[in-house]
């Protein structure tokens, strides 16, 4: 079909988003952290039931995760998915309707929880374009499948809906489709045909020193000092031993030892993340990791070898060459000089495409903007937009609802009747 007949199809069937809004306002002020979307997948299980739309709905998958099947004759299987869960972050951004939510974590630890990456708008963009595209079923015939699925954050949430039995209850899908809310300006889109997103590996080193008094460091091994020699070498690797024509980030987010200032620790442990989008480059970091980490504690003299253990891996985010071809014209038709077809690459890391490659089925991921339209064009203006426009993750995080919420529900869709037999 036509992208002007997809597009009239969109228009023929609106709905409204008032109620959407609010539900986002809901979901934004009771998130979750991975491994806990209790409620959040209650809300969203609930809301598909109150549809009445034909959706069988499976809980239960992998966790939290849960999918909603809506079988509507012939066609292909489409998969939509949208992640759930919240991050350990305290919010700062002013709205009325900000989070005060603190969980206790997994290791134990009371923190505060924050949707800070969007993924609040997700859900909700999903769910509003499961209503809207039943609402259109007598135009298109195939087999819709909307996913929501816990544990992004930490990267475990894909396979473990694969690992749960997810394709034993629903249908295995021909196409995955996943987009996600950037710091873009609000209303714009972008994709792209190849690598999408980064590679992620992320560790946890422990260093091993002796402890003791603080003012005795003469009969001690300093794990601290330990740690900031590692930290300071680590960052050299892109620097120095990277191709400055290849992207590479290693990133220290974490460094912790003892428990007061007079005494040196016995341990101190380093959380690094590395990000790659080619597998060489990544080999020859990881390698490099482990070089200066047991160089390190060699030379300090540590009374044993350093514990360097991998915590998460997302897998490199490609985007299939014919699926996503079909994509950039659909998008490119409705959304016109809002749509970018050759976004860069992201620095970010995902792991939606496990839903596809566990299956060897393909992928296709785009962005859609988040920041008000006037707040954009000033900090360009000003020449300030890395510095001044929030990120992912950043506790200021808070996309404009509209034309946000808007675009994500029409990207959905567009997507959806890009693949599904339309009439």
């Amino acid at each position: 079909m036509s992208t002007s007949n997809l597009a009239t199809i969109l228009s023929s069937n609106p709905i409204d988003l008032g109620p959407y809004e609010t539900l986002y306002k809901h979901l934004h002020s009771h998130p979750e952290l991975s491994y806990q979307e209790r409620e959040t997948a209650s809300t969203a299980a609930s809301h598909l039931r109150s549809l009445n739309a034909g959706y069988e709905v499976h809980t239960s998958i992998g966790g939290h995760g849960l999918a909603g099947v809506l079988r509507n004759g012939n066609g292909k299987i489409i998969l939509l998915r949208a992640d759930m869960d919240a991050l350990p972050v305290k919010e700062d951004t002013g709205l009325e309707y900000a989070s005060q939510v603190t969980m206790r974590d997994t290791d134990d630890v009371t923190k505060p929880v924050m949707h800070a990456c969007g993924h609040d708008f997700h859900v909700t963009a999903l769910l509003a374009a499961a209503e809207r595209l039943a609402k259109m079923k007598d135009s298109w015939s195939g087999t819709l499948i909307v996913l929501f699925q816990p544990n992004e954050e930490r990267a475990g949430g894909a396979q473990a809906m694969v690992d749960g039995g997810l394709y034993t209850k629903v249908p295995v899908p021909d196409i995955v489709l996943v987009q996600h809310v950037l710091p873009l300006k609000a209303g714009q889109v972008g994709c792209r045909i190849g690598t999408i997103m980064s590679e992620a590996d992320s560790f946890k080193i422990t260093l091993f020193g002796r402890g003791g008094h603080g003012s005795m460091p003469h009969r001690t091994i300093d794990p601290v000092v330990m740690a900031a020699g590692v930290v300071l070498k680590l960052q050299t690797i892109v620097s120095r031993e990277v191709d400055p024509d290849e992207f590479a980030v290693v990133t220290v987010g974490s460094l912790q030892a003892g428990q007061t200032e007079n005494i040196i620790a016995d341990k101190a442990e380093v959380r690094v993340n590395v990000r790659t989008q080619d597998p060489g480059v990544r080999d020859k970091i990881l390698t490099s990791i482990r070089r200066i980490v047991l160089g390190e504690s060699e030379a300090s003299g540590a009374v044993k070898e350093p514990l360097i253990e991998e915590t998460t891996h997302f897998p490199l985010s490609v985007n299939d060459e014919q699926v996503t071809s079909q994509v950039l014209n659909s998008f490119g038709d409705f959304f016109g000089k809002r749509f970018n077809a050759n976004m860069k690459p992201s620095t970010a890391s995902e792991d939606y495409s496990i839903l596809g490659s566990s299956q060897n089925k393909p992928c296709c991921f785009w962005a859609f903007g988040g920041v008000e339209e006037r707040i954009w064009d000033e900090v360009e203006k000003h020449g300030r937009l890395m510095q001044d426009i929030a990120v992912n993750h950043s506790p200021f995080f808070a996309p404009v609802l509209q034309p946000t919420l808007e675009t994500g529900v029409d990207a959905l869709c567009l997507g959806a009747l890009t693949f599904l037999k339309c009439s």
